[in-house]
């Protein structure tokens, strides 16, 4: 505990140190937690998220006791207008300066145009949609832990690599899933590999049974999930019981967490290949600060999505301070000025166009007999540094990029 109180006291927070600025004490800093909290996705972010904010809100306090921090919650239902009136509610009626988390690419799509223009930021940690910080970006977004771009050209670039030439995809039938299946095509093109075909399924489904035929019947070196949560569970355990496993493919999950494979079981899960800038196991300060968050959250281990949460807004915090300002555009660009030395991604850039940049690692799903405990369940197989990772600055179509400026 110690070890990392020395790491947010010194490395996280001290790049905000230059500024004398202060944000008024008078006013607390009010972030929303905006999440799915009962569907698919609420494993990977639901109530873990808005835990993840308050322990960033108590941390951020410790050091400015003057300043009052604010965490709200709700649940978006995974319906964007649902989502959208929220966003609006909490901005217009209820002062939230900040909206964070957004798992769900379309919610969040909603959400960015809610806080464009106003004095409100969107702190997308969970919302993966690449548009993001592309065609939709906003000076008033920024999107932290990763996104399907990032997701699908690591996992992507990596299997052709290793060999995995042919590729077949099931995905989610909406903007997260579309958005990988666009993203993930280019990679393995330029890789040299193919894509043979891939078919929609619809969110939060039951059977998956004609779906799995399809992509066993293309004759794929790699069956790739463009799912999250829940419907990437019953993925992986329905193409186990069709016998997929032992075919000799390789199994991808473009956009899943430690939660997803410790619900799937290793026993069906051995062997899959998926990507995250975060897990629990990958050092010292990732492990103390996932025992804090273990303690609060009934023994869970965090997801890459929950140590996003946390990442982002405690970085939003001090940006705040630094700007000695609570609107939006002042905090962002205090944000792409400062680098971030990030007790939980390492160093962190956030670019012109919002996208936080930061390593990407490549980790392959432990058998039974080798995880020592409930939580070990990856093994690092390979890492990207942030600027091989994610989409080059100039090939987002970002109008806040100046048309010189390259990644």
């Amino acid at each position: 505990m110690k070890y990392l109180s020395r790491i947010v006291g010194i490395s996280l927070l001290a790049v905000w140190a230059s500024s004398s600025a202060s944000v008024d004490a008078a006013r607390t800093l009010k972030i929303g937690v905006l999440n799915d909290a009962s569907g698919p996705y609420s494993d990977n972010a639901g109530e873990g998220s808005v835990t993840s904010a308050k322990m960033a809100a108590e941390d951020f306090m410790r050091l400015h006791p003057d300043i009052k921090v604010e965490i709200v919650s709700a649940d978006h239902q995974n319906k964007a207008d649902v989502g959208a009136a929220i966003a609006r509610r909490w901005i217009d009626q209820e002062k939230v300066d900040a909206v964070a988390d957004v798992p769900n690419s379309a919610v969040g799509l909603a959400v960015n145009e809610v806080v464009r223009g106003t004095k409100a930021a969107l702190i997308a940690s969970s919302a993966a949609s690449s548009d993001l910080t592309g065609k939709f970006c906003s000076p008033n977004t920024v999107q932290w832990t990763f996104d399907t771009w990032a997701a699908s050209h690591t996992i992507g670039a990596y299997l052709v690599r290793h060999g995995g030439k042919k590729w077949y995809f099931i995905a989610t039938d909406n903007a997260l899933g579309k958005s990988m299946v666009r993203d993930g095509t280019a990679v393995i093109g330029i890789g040299g590999g193919t894509v043979l075909g891939s078919v929609n399924v619809p969110i939060n489904n039951a059977d998956y049974a004609s779906f799995i035929l399809q992509a066993e019947g293309s004759g794929a070196d790699v069956i790739a999930f463009a799912t999250a949560g829940g419907d990437t569970v019953s993925l992986i355990k329905q193409s186990a019981e069709f016998g997929l496993k032992q075919s000799g493919r390789t199994f991808a999950a473009l956009l899943t967490t430690t939660n997803d494979v410790e619900s799937s079981g290793l026993a069906v899960g051995e062997g899959l290949i998926i990507t995250q800038p975060f897990y629990w196991n990958l050092n010292d300060a990732s492990r103390a600060w996932s025992a804090r968050f273990s303690e609060r959250q009934h023994g869970q281990s965090p997801t890459a999505f929950h140590a996003g949460v946390y990442s982002s807004v405690l970085a939003y915090l001090n940006a705040a301070l630094a700007a000695g300002a609570n609107d939006a555009q002042a905090v962002i660009r205090k944000l792409k000025e400062t680098p971030i030395d990030d007790a939980l991604f390492g160093p962190v850039v956030v670019r012109a166009d919002g996208r936080a940049i930061h390593n990407m690692y490549i980790f392959k799903v432990k058998s039974s007999t080798t995880s020592k405990s409930k939580w070990d369940l990856l093994e690092q197989v390979g890492v990207l540094s942030g600027p091989e990772a994610f989409r080059p600055l100039d090939q987002g179509g970002c109008s806040l990029v100046e048309p010189s400026k390259s990644n």
